[in-house]
């Protein structure tokens, strides 16, 4: 058993921990990074945002790349995993609140 095998032993609803863990951090250690490449293509995206966008741009990643991780699987489920889908959809929603374009009119 290697020691990836054996960090993605402890689950939480059936997903592994350090997986989590290792996408959120991954996304706040690049969220400064990012942030800037999209200013400069004139959207605004605050640092907090990309971490409420963590799963959502998961599944779509892993979609992408035909990757079908549990958490694909269960969201593309058409019988079950409500809750899931629920947490995706409401995550996408606060993470997109937001954001800003430069080609967006804000009336104050």
């Amino acid at each position: 058993m290697s020691i990836i095998e054996f960090l993605r032993l402890s689950r939480f609803f059936g997903y592994a921990i350090f997986d989590l863990l290792l996408s959120f951090l991954g996304i706040y250690l690049l969220s400064p990074l990012l942030s800037k490449i999209f200013l400069k293509l004139g959207v605004t995206i605050p640092k907090r945002n990309w971490l409420y966008l963590t799963l959502p741009i998961g599944i779509l990643a892993h979609l992408a790349f035909g990757k079908m991780t549990p958490m694909t699987v269960n969201f593309l489920d058409i019988y079950g995993h409500y809750i899931l889908k629920i947490i995706i959809i409401v995550l996408l929603i606060i993470g997109l609140r937001d954001i800003k374009t430069s080609w967006s009119k804000n009336k104050k």
